[in-house]
């Protein structure tokens, strides 16, 4: 996996402590992230920081500084309250592997020929990144891309898993869609300092 990657997954806040570059696969089930991940048009909309706000109005009052904390905090945390962002949760999914447990899961849905018009990789076995409360609400990346260091990511939806693919574009691209701690917090500070009217 290309360093460039490694270094924004780091900047993002995950752990590549256990990254050993044997294999991609192996590189993928080694990163962790202990939090969500917000896409970089997260302030377009703001999910529950008025929400926030409204709930700790008292501690923005007497300790701003406080109040940003705990603000990250919440947000940062482990939690699935719907505010639009991704989950980093890598699995393994093989539908084509005839020995896996869920070979087949496909079945009746798409034939592996319609999936590899769209996937490049020899054998069709992937991990699932990613999820979101988006669409597509799924990500993945085929563990036999021809770029082992920069491959491609695919999107696809819960509601037509699978049957519709989309190329999302390389992983270091995906990393990039997403904020870093301080510049989510640049932008709900600047929206509650300087746009938020109901103060």
């Amino acid at each position: 996996m290309k360093q460039e990657i490694l270094l924004q997954i780091q900047k993002l806040g995950g752990n590549i402590d256990n990254v050993k570059g044997n294999s991609l696969q192996e590189d993928l089930e080694s990163i962790e992230f202990k939090h969500p991940l917000y896409p970089n048009d997260f302030g377009d909309e703001l999910y529950g920081v008025d929400e926030f706000y409204k709930t700790n109005l008292q501690l923005y009052v007497t300790n701003k500084k406080a109040f940003y904390d705990s603000l990250l905090a919440h947000f940062f945390s482990d939690h699935e309250i719907p505010y639009g962002q991704a989950f980093f949760r890598n699995f393994l999914f093989t539908p084509f592997r005839k020995d896996s447990d869920d070979f087949g899961e496909l079945d009746g849905l798409v034939e592996e020929s319609e999936i590899r018009e769209v996937v490049t990789g020899e054998d069709l076995d992937f991990t699932c990144i990613c999820y979101s409360y988006g669409f597509p609400d799924q990500y993945f990346i085929c563990l036999t891309d021809p770029n082992q260091e920069n491959p491609t990511v695919y999107g696809t939806d819960h509601e037509v898993f699978f049957q519709e693919i989309e190329n999302e574009g390389t992983l270091e691209e995906f990393f990039k869609g997403f904020l870093a701690k301080d510049e989510f917090l640049e932008i709900v500070e600047n929206y509650i300092e300087n746009i938020k009217t109901d103060k």
